[in-house]
């Protein structure tokens, strides 16, 4: 883990969104908040950064991303702590296409195990780097959007939008 991170908080639509990100540009965590301890609680202590200096360098990608290019964030570097599992789930929650949410039992079968739906719950409540690995296009089996870490109005609010770009472009 690095001991120095970068931290920004900038408007959205959807209110402010923090990024920290450590000295290489890769995420490490976000959210739809102004604290940051709200962001940084979403890493084991082990992960948190002991110092904070500058600021973050992916914020275009989140501006862009909110200006209508729903793909600004699908390259955006990251740096993910977890299980294998885990790591595989948070892996393909960068695969799935905007506009297009899945369910959680297909998270789990993309992920290597179609019985493991409470794991690939799991994989997204646990996952820090929030838009940038988008566990807020995954629903429940009868579309429902509950379980996103920054709130049901902010999960809606992106997957309307990532569905109108999608369906306009």
């Amino acid at each position: 883990m690095t001991a120095t991170a970068l931290l920004h908080t900038i408007d959205t639509p959807d209110g402010p969104f923090t990024i920290l990100e450590d000295d290489e540009g890769r995420v490490l965590s976000s959210g739809w908040t102004g604290s940051f301890d709200e962001v940084v609680a979403r890493l084991a202590p082990r992960n948190q950064p002991v110092a904070l200096a500058g600021q973050s360098q992916n914020t275009q990608a989140v501006d862009a991303f909110y200006s209508g290019d729903i793909h600004a964030i699908d390259d955006v570097p990251v740096l993910q702590f977890g299980t294998p599992l885990q790591t595989v789930s948070w892996a393909e929650l960068r695969l799935i296409d905007p506009g297009k949410p899945i369910t959680y039992t297909e998270l789990a079968a993309r992920s290597g195990n179609a019985r493991a739906v409470r794991a690939a719950a799991s994989a997204c409540a646990r996952n820090a780097p929030a838009l940038f690995v988008p566990c807020h296009r995954v629903v429940n089996t009868a579309g429902g959007l509950a379980g996103f870490a920054w709130g049901v109005p902010v999960k809606r609010s992106l997957l309307a939008r990532e569905a109108a770009a999608a369906n306009a472009g």
